[in-house]
């Protein structure tokens, strides 16, 4: 393979300049090859990965990856081949495997680029980039002293593992409408796993820490210490009786819930008439209280982006207004096929961020919940995206008065996710900040929680 593109330890701004560069010639040669039209997606990405476990290392990993996505048309019909391979020949025997493709593909009357119009045009800084010096043995020092950390607190304790890495990675997007968008960034982590055993069994937990700048992340002492807190917290579990009651989801559980609705007001879902909400555009789905909108320009948030897959500029709206469903997520595509504007998401959406009504976290939500199960862990894949059912497998407490009473075991909750959505009664003020869903912890009122 001929690869010549900057290594890790070189100028980021080179990096972007020569994959920039590299776009530009694929859709220089895509237009001489006969193709109507073109994009290109290039990721390159590097990065160091450690594991250790019971104070010895399980692992070590440099990885430095790369590929070249490209779409090319042929009027209506689509065709698409992809590369790891930099060099002017490769790139040209993928863009003619491509135009193969595309050549003998079904036509598609909404395939094509996005309106050169709506391009995006000015691309904020948005300050993704903050590069860790970390050397491998700085990594397996701090992942053995946070598991050394975790195994201090209590002899019941082993571990299952402790991880830390450090990524960055450039990524570019360019259609032969004369759009050539690129950005860099970094992504780090760190997380223990332990292991606590009693004469009831064995209970594990975990803590982590996921930033772009690694200055924020835990501490390796506060990081173990969590860890073995949490999963010292589980022992005793016991079982409970079946009811309808309040459910508690801690704040990095109710990003899952955000995610089902995402699934659910997402083009594809909706024009594949594969949605629970498929008759909610324009009605109440939550509360009046909620608002839940896209904030894609935060400045070093983990789900932060100036454009989309399809070269769009990303911008602020509003998904959930006053409870109310205002908008599909579309892309290009998705948006054509609904006969709707695209709203610049397609690959997703980018920092989802949901209102809080009450100005705590945990211990006030305890306390608005009086009884019932507090859920820190979810289990199953129970959920019917067409029907809204919902059936999972939970680990938590049980919570009387406002407090927790005792870890709970072998329990599921169920319910249908329109009902829990309008069902919802508060949303914390502990925002969770590891992922592209920013919410606080969420209690939603009448669920079955299924026990003896």
């Amino acid at each position: 393979m001929t690869d010549n593109l900057p290594t890790r330890n070189d100028d980021p701004q080179a990096l972007q300049t020569a994959l920039e560069q590299r776009v530009a010639f694929i859709l220089d040669e895509s237009k001489r090859q006969g193709a109507s039209a073109c994009e290109v997606v290039v990721s390159h990405n590097t990065g160091l990965s450690v594991g250790v476990r019971q104070g010895e290392v399980e692992n070590v990993e440099f990885n430095r990856d790369q590929g070249f996505g490209i779409t090319l048309y042929s009027g209506q019909r689509k065709g698409s081949a992809s590369t790891s391979d930099t060099s002017d020949e490769a790139i040209r025997s993928a863009i003619e495997a491509a135009l193969v493709i595309a050549r003998h593909a079904s036509e598609d009357p909404f395939a094509g680029l996005a309106d050169p119009d709506l391009m995006a045009r000015d691309l904020p800084d948005l300050d993704l980039y903050h590069p860790w010096e970390l050397g491998a043995e700085e990594a397996i020092q701090r992942a053995l002293d946070s598991e050394a950390a975790a195994l201090s607190l209590d002899s019941r304790l082993s571990s299952d593992g402790s991880h830390v890495s450090s990524h960055q990675g450039c990524r570019v997007y360019g259609n032969s409408n004369g759009f050539i968008g690129s950005s860099i960034g970094t992504r780090h982590s760190v997380a223990t796993l332990t292991i606590a055993a009693d004469a009831q069994g064995m209970q594990r937990d975990y803590w982590y820490g996921v930033d772009r700048i690694a200055q924020r992340l835990p501490t390796a002492e506060a990081l173990g210490r969590k860890a073995a807190e949490r999963t010292l917290s589980r022992l005793g579990a016991r079982s409970i009786k079946t009811a309808k009651v309040p459910v508690l989801f801690a704040a990095d559980q109710a990003a899952g819930l955000l995610g089902h609705l995402v699934g659910a007001i997402a083009g594809g879902a909706v024009y594949r008439q594969s949605t629970f909400l498929l008759d909610a555009l324009g009605q109440p789905v939550f509360p009046e209280w909620v608002t839940i909108d896209e904030r894609p320009h935060l400045k070093q948030a983990l789900g932060s982006t100036a454009f989309d897959g399809d070269g769009l500029a990303t911008r602020e709206k509003s998904f959930i207004e006053r409870g109310v469903l205002q908008s599909w997520i579309l892309g290009t595509y998705s948006g054509r096929k609904l006969g709707l504007p695209s709203t610049a998401n397609a690959g997703g959406v980018n920092n989802l961020h949901v209102s809080c009504n009450v100005p705590g976290g945990m211990d006030v939500l305890l306390k608005e919940m009086g009884t019932g199960l507090l859920v820190t862990e979810l289990m199953g894949q129970g959920v019917n995206g067409v029907t809204g059912d919902y059936s999972r497998g939970a680990g938590g407490f049980w919570v009387e008065n406002g407090e927790i009473a005792f870890p709970v075991k072998e329990v599921t909750i169920a319910g249908n996710l329109r009902d829990m959505f309008a069902n919802l009664r508060c949303v914390g003020a502990d925002e969770e900040r590891r992922g592209n869903y920013l919410t606080g912890s969420w209690l939603v009122d009448g669920m079955t929680v299924g026990g003896e």
